[in-house]
């Protein structure tokens, strides 16, 4: 049975795009469009969709407004449409606070064959979206300055206890990755880090124009610094250094120091920034110094560079079914042996600082 897609954009030729690459799938169908939110609010109760695309800038309401009341009336699994600009970027990661599994950046319409990786991308997400676990809207707004409420950081959670010594802050590091689900599920993990962290490298399946934007927004929640990674740029306790959507992000050994490496080369498990790609490098250039972490999204990209880290030496923590919005990359890597322990979301950053600290004490 063809997972039941409703079509919601004001443009009539991003509808009839939209419609043709959905329905091009055997497994998929678009059972309707509607031009705005309206329109929308009847046609899912009449059709009762599966998943819903959304499109941000509508006539009579705009997105944001129609995904909030969607989410608490009658929650469905919603994939945004949204625009390549630094509003677009901003608004789309206000819509994934608010409930939204995922997003897809508008096409340019440039002919079949530059179109078809984009067909690939949407329906890929349309079905890891019909899977996905619809989680509530954050109650917190965005770039607050301060850590969410109810998150915890120095004296909550995983700031409670000794603090991490100098020796573990210089020569550990911690490697997170994730997909669908993840701008979430990382948000929550590095908020609730204490200020005194090793380096923190971080891959997120993400276009290139939004991970800048992403890096300044959690960098106003979190304790830790959180910036976009830049090619050699040494590796610093306290921050947090995302890999750009142009470019793999690995880690590399330098006179005693990490260094930022990346790397434009093909990519890896149809993506790149590859989670499997800094593991990978993680496992030669770290080795038992890593903790690595494997967060909610769908598909297998890093499980073999967890594996690969796991032989090394490395700790490695994945989320467990329960907490992650498509369990996807932690399925992979526990059935593989790659994990030493599942942690639900809310748990993921105490672990982390308390094998860091175990780690530590064993070392002095």
């Amino acid at each position: 049975m063809a997972i039941r897609v409703l079509v919601v954009d004001d443009s009539a030729v991003m509808r009839s795009v939209l419609s043709e690459i959905i329905n091009q799938a055997d497994d998929l169908e678009v059972v309707g469009t509607a031009t705005d939110p309206i329109v929308a609010r009847e046609l899912i109760k009449q059709l009762n969709p599966d998943v819903v695309t959304l499109d941000i800038e509508m006539p009579k309401m705009d997105g944001l407004e129609f995904l909030d009341k969607l989410m608490r009336l009658r929650p469905t699994p919603v994939i945004m449409i949204s625009t390549l600009t630094e509003r677009g970027s901003d608004i789309t990661f206000r819509a994934l606070e608010l409930g939204a599994v995922d997003f897809v950046t508008k096409p340019k319409l440039s002919g079949a064959q530059g179109m078809r990786p984009y067909a690939e991308e949407i329906c890929d997400k349309i079905r890891a979206a019909y899977q996905a676990r619809l989680r509530s809207p954050s109650k917190f707004a965005p770039a607050a300055g301060a850590p969410p409420s109810g998150t915890s950081t120095v004296g909550g959670t995983a700031g409670n206890g000794p603090a991490i010594d100098a020796s573990t802050l210089r020569e550990r590091l911690v490697l997170i990755g994730a997909s669908t689900g993840g701008t979430e599920a990382i948000k929550e993990v590095l908020c609730r880090f204490p200020e005194q962290m090793p380096g923190i490298l971080i891959v997120q399946h993400m276009p290139e124009m939004f991970t800048g934007s992403f890096a300044k927004r959690l960098d106003g929640l979190c304790k830790i610094r959180v910036k976009e990674a830049e090619d050699g740029e040494k590796v610093m306790p306290g921050t947090a250094y995302l890999a750009p959507g142009h470019s793999h992000l690995l880690v590399k050994r330098s006179g005693g120091l990490y260094v930022c490496e990346l790397s434009k080369a093909d990519p890896v498990n149809r993506h790149r920034p590859s989670v499997d790609v800094l593991f990978h490098s993680a496992a030669k250039h770290v080795g038992a110094n890593g903790v690595g972490v494997i967060l909610t999204g769908m598909g297998k990209d890093g499980a073999q560079g967890m594996l690969a880290m796991k032989k090394a030496g490395c700790w490695n923590i994945g989320q467990d079914q329960e907490s992650c919005v498509v369990y996807g990359m932690p399925r992979e890597a526990a059935q593989i042996g790659a994990i030493d322990e599942v942690s639900t979301l809310n748990d993921v950053a105490l672990r982390v600082v308390t094998r860091l600290r175990q780690t530590g004490r064993r070392a002095g």
